[in-house]
């Protein structure tokens, strides 16, 4: 069979199927544009989830009636001199207007600043119509109808007209958070308008906009910096958390990023912070010099690949380890949301239908039930557990050091359930969990352990040999030492093989086998290995679980305030190690609107 060149539109279609992939791909391509374009406002219209139309109107600097036709050929760009190493545009590959056009119905409309008129051009289905004038505002418009109209087969594979319109939605809020200068607007036939005004440099305030005013209140900030990568942005306290990691963005020099060494780094910085099964929120903006970076991995644009990759992990992992030792022991606010649902007065609160009995009515008696035996809002008032007996120290016979308003946490004022610790703050009050709380302490107490000294070891009767190859055997070795300390005794044994002579005494009888194979490849991938340091302090955790204070138990005033003091005093305390609350607070003005004084 002989060789053939293809087609320019057969050309343009095979790569629409990489760089378009659906009509959330091609309004990310036309949203970069705009922006590179030097837009201010930047307005988005759908019909059919985008599948029908697609409108991108933008009030950036335009393009003349010779740009035009250049515009929808390959390879032709504005943005890219001749190398790859000093790419600072979100769009320089020039595929995607003749990629969306040779597949669907497309039509650019523009005009420059200095230009008394604008000019517009169409293609469908890969064929190119002539440039003609045409009345236009500053700026440019380009028009999708009909995706996939030239590529049935494609259409097959897009998903319901919703899913695709939440596609779309979900581009426009990454573009949003990393451009807040720039006002974009989401519109369509299909779903009400999607807003946000810009705030010019007040990132905080934009990200408040896409995933609400609850991650204003529970953002850490981070800004740290490492041989020439910067990393900024904020990241959620571990108790406000999520389901799933649709609120996790991540931008590499301004371009939104879905790179798995990102993800892998956040989930490593709030280990044993965080439920298993939850995600933490969080927006991280990177700033790195454009040749230690590549973009130009896929089509798509949205994977990258660092020349350094171990120091962009432990740069992020590093960073928001410091953050949430900062601050991360405050707990989140959506604890008190849930906490004042919860004290709803009862007259809110959906009851049965009234049914008319024989029984005359009846004014309230002068003595009353005592209140544990009426039916009131809350269920723990007829608790056989509730004691009348004083279970505090009142709070005349506090020493002056333990007075509330000395303290973060307060002073302990009542023990509920013999689990529960009740203490007044300044402004308000805080409900601690005492186990959960206690289980922390004692957590970081031993990880701190085994991080100041050596960990003990075991040394096996007989050496384990495992068969590994030669390169996993050369990184293993070279953090022999690293291993060493954490009570892991290794030794090259020939070109491939590694003798494992001692292992951490914490883990008693263990898989060597499969822990040094686990450990090659995380250095293989990451070139760090974790895996041997997340075992130990899993063990500690459970360990701390099953040494702390136990829910049931008594405590006595001295002993609540000297565990509200340690809190005060260690970080990461706002959660237990499974990554629950260990505390809520709830503010004076709250109680005060429960009441009605406010």
């Amino acid at each position: 069979m002989s060789i053939k060149q293809l087609s320019e539109t057969l050309i343009n279609q095979i790569a629409a199927g990489e760089v378009i992939e659906r009509p959330a791909s091609a309004a990310k391509e036309l949203i970069e544009n705009a922006l590179d374009a030097g837009a201010t406002r930047i307005e988005i219209a759908t019909a059919g989830g985008g599948k029908t139309l697609l409108r991108v109107t933008d009030n950036g600097g335009g393009m003349a009636p010779v740009d035009l036709e250049l515009a929808i050929r390959r390879h032709c760009t504005s943005k890219l001199d001749n190398s790859l190493t000093d790419i600072r545009t979100l769009g320089f590959r020039g595929e995607a207007l003749p990629s969306i056009g040779s597949v669907a119905r497309l039509s650019l409309l523009s005009r420059t600043a200095e230009a008394s008129e604008g000019a517009e051009i169409s293609v469908t289905g890969g064929k190119v119509e002539p440039v003609r004038p045409a009345a236009a505002n500053r700026g440019t418009v380009v028009e999708v109808r009909d995706l996939f109209f030239a590529t049935p087969a494609r259409l097959k594979f897009l998903k319901s007209e919703k899913a695709e319109a939440s596609a779309i939605s979900d581009v426009v809020r990454r573009m949003a958070i990393a451009f807040p200068h720039v006002r974009f607007v989401l519109s369509g036939a299909d779903r009400t308008t999607l807003e946000f005004p810009a705030t010019g440099t007040d990132r905080l305030a934009r990200i408040a906009q896409v995933l609400g005013r609850d991650f204003r209140d529970n953002a850490i900030e981070i800004d740290a910096e490492r041989e020439g990568v910067r990393l900024t942005g904020f990241a959620g306290v571990p108790t406000f958390n999520r389901g799933n990691s649709l609120n996790q963005f991540a931008f590499v020099n301004g371009r939104p990023v879905q790179d798995k060494l990102v993800w892998s780094a956040l989930r490593a910085a709030y280990a044993e912070t965080i439920p298993h099964g939850r995600y933490p929120v969080a927006v991280l903006f990177m700033t790195i010099d454009p040749a230690l970076v590549d973009v130009n991995v896929h089509p798509a644009k949205s994977d990258v690949r660092f020349r350094d990759p171990g120091l962009v992990r432990g740069l992020i992992i590093g960073a928001i380890r410091e953050a949430l030792a900062r601050e991360g022991d405050r707990a989140s606010t959506t604890g008190a949301s849930g906490l004042m649902r919860a004290f709803r007065p009862e007259a809110q609160r959906p009851s049965a239908p009234w049914t008319p009995t024989a029984s005359p009515y009846r004014p309230f008696e002068t003595s009353p039930a005592p209140l544990r035996e009426r039916q009131a809002g809350f269920a723990e008032f007829a608790a056989p557990s509730a004691r009348s007996e004083p279970m505090f120290t009142p709070s005349a016979a506090l020493p002056e050091e333990e007075q509330p308003q000395r303290h973060p946490l307060g002073a302990a004022r009542a023990q509920l359930h013999e689990n529960y610790i009740v203490a007044q703050t300044e402004d308000g009050l805080v409900i601690v969990d005492q186990h959960a709380a206690h289980e922390r302490l004692v957590f970081e107490e031993m990880r701190n352990a085994l991080h100041s000294r050596t960990v003990p070891a075991q040394a096996l009767l007989i050496p384990e040999i495992v068969d590994l190859p030669e390169d996993d055997c050369d990184r293993l070795v070279s953090h022999a030492e690293e291993f060493a300390k954490l009570g892991l005794g290794i030794e090259r044994f020939g070109p491939g093989a590694v003798a494992v002579r001692e292992t951490p005494a914490m883990l008693g009888e263990m898989d060597a086998a499969g822990l040094i194979r686990q450990l090659a490849d995380e250095l293989a991938e990451w070139d760090t290995a974790s895996g041997l340091k997340n075992k130990l302090e899993y063990l500690a955790a459970t360990m701390a679980c099953h040494g702390s204070v136990r829910s049931g138990r008594r405590m006595r005033p001295e002993e609540m305030n000297a565990l509200l003091r340690q809190m005060e005093a260690t970080p990461g305390s706002g959660q237990c190690n499974h990554g629950r609350p260990t505390y809520i607070e709830l503010k004076l003005s709250d109680i005060e609107r429960l009441f009605g004084r406010s």
